[in-house]
């Protein structure tokens, strides 16, 4: 028997998705309050309107990753995997189901430089909605060419995301 991929999927805007994000938000927070400075909904389930993966991106704020290291269990509790760096540094990643993925947590220390480019892609995307279509269509388009290859789906749109990342970055700063 082949395992089992993960499908490579972009819906419709679902407006359950800030509630869910609410609802995990909290559920993290308990685990170390004094950890947390902040935590934001990121991503695309965080633009309304916007197709995404049902995959809701949340970024908390910690005061020090060492202290995000320690609660580690706390994270595994609610049912994340932990993956520490994932090819970001000063970043700590975390999943929630293999297959059957529901959220990715993406952890910065307050000050570093991951947090400006990830908010300020969102509220550029909130604040223009025709570069939002073009992404939803982007995206609708590699789903479905790579349905089961998670790799060719983000490649086929990393130009178009890092010349929005510069857009979205220079928008913020001015």
């Amino acid at each position: 028997m082949k395992p089992r991929k993960r499908k490579i999927e972009v819906v419709p805007y679902d407006p359950e998705w800030p509630v869910l994000f609410a609802q995990e938000a909290e559920a993290i927070r308990a685990i170390a309050p004094d950890c947390f400075v902040a935590i934001h909904h990121i991503g695309s389930t965080a633009v309304p309107g916007l197709a995404a993966k049902p995959v809701i991106d949340i970024m908390p704020i910690v005061t020090d990753l060492g202290l995000l290291d320690q609660i580690n269990s706390g994270m595994e509790d609610l049912g994340y995997i932990v993956k520490g760096e994932f090819g970001i540094p000063g970043r700590r990643f975390f999943l929630k189901g293999l297959i059957d993925r529901t959220h990715h947590v993406h952890a910065f220390e307050e000050g570093s430089g991951g947090l400006m480019r990830h908010v300020a892609f969102r509220d550029y995307l909130r604040c223009h909605p025709d570069e939002a279509e073009k992404y939803a269509e982007l995206k609708m388009k590699n789903a479905a060419q790579f349905p089961h290859d998670n790799d060719g789906y983000c490649d086929a749109k990393h130009d178009f995301v890092t010349e929005l990342e510069k857009r979205a970055v220079a928008w913020m700063r001015h």
